[in-house]
């Protein structure tokens, strides 16, 4: 009889992935953006930073505006503010649910590793019930460089005591799918819903759910991970 294949440790995105959390990061911005005078900073403006972390997002938009404060007040500004959305409204995309519970159950090593604060996804995990599954996470304020670039990812896998070439990243921005390939991942895209799906990086993630969360189905994910 042949012995099933363990599956690979399992490495999630936070934000939009995980979770359904962008409506309250955008909402947070917008109402810190307010603060400072800035009236007209819409959606399609917050759908340019899906992916990226915080604090880079900041200092783009602080240079954008014409904002005097530091990047560290409005990085303390929008934490503040996104943490009184997500302790209420925050919800974990069902799907995702039962992949962790069923990874959780079969011992697969798992983190989260995400561009935003380490209060705001502690507060996430929370709310939704998941901190019980995932106790290991990493943000972007505790490495060097936020996504694309490889740090998070590198560092979930060095806290997991796992090598980052025998990690899954699941993902549903450009900047992750980039981030967990410069790390030596394998990555299943999951594209947000202003993405493009059929572009040349999601194009190049090992599986790829064209259709985004609407599509996506644990059962798939397993099925791929037990076939290696």
């Amino acid at each position: 009889m042949k012995t099933p294949r363990p599956a690979p440790p399992v490495l999630f995105d936070l934000d939009g992935t995980l979770v359904d959390s962008e409506p309250n990061y955008y909402e947070a911005g917008r109402r810190l953006l307010a603060r400072y005078g800035v009236r007209d900073f819409s959606w399609e403006n917050h759908t340019r930073f899906i992916g990226i972390g915080t604090r880079e997002t900041l200092t783009v938009l602080r240079e954008e505006y014409g904002i005097g404060a530091p990047v560290d007040e409005l990085l303390a500004g929008k934490n503040a503010l996104y943490l009184e959305l997500a302790g209420t409204s925050t919800a974990a995309f069902p799907e995702m649910r039962t992949l962790v519970e069923r990874l959780y159950g079969d011992g697969v090593p798992m983190a989260v590793a995400s561009g935003s604060s380490r209060a705001a996804i502690a507060a996430t995990l929370q709310v939704t019930g998941l901190e019980a599954y995932l106790p290991v996470y990493v943000s972007a304020e505790e490495v060097a460089h936020g996504k694309p670039e490889p740090d998070v990812f590198l560092e979930a896998a060095r806290r997991l005591g796992v090598a980052p070439d025998s990690c899954v990243v699941l993902e549903d921005a450009v900047p992750g799918v980039r981030a967990a390939h410069a790390a030596g991942m394998r990555c299943v895209a999951i594209p947000d819903t202003d993405a493009t799906p059929d572009g040349p990086v999601f194009g190049r993630a090992e599986l790829l759910f064209p259709g985004g969360q609407a599509e996506f189905t644990a059962a798939a994910v397993l099925d791929w991970l037990a076939a290696g």
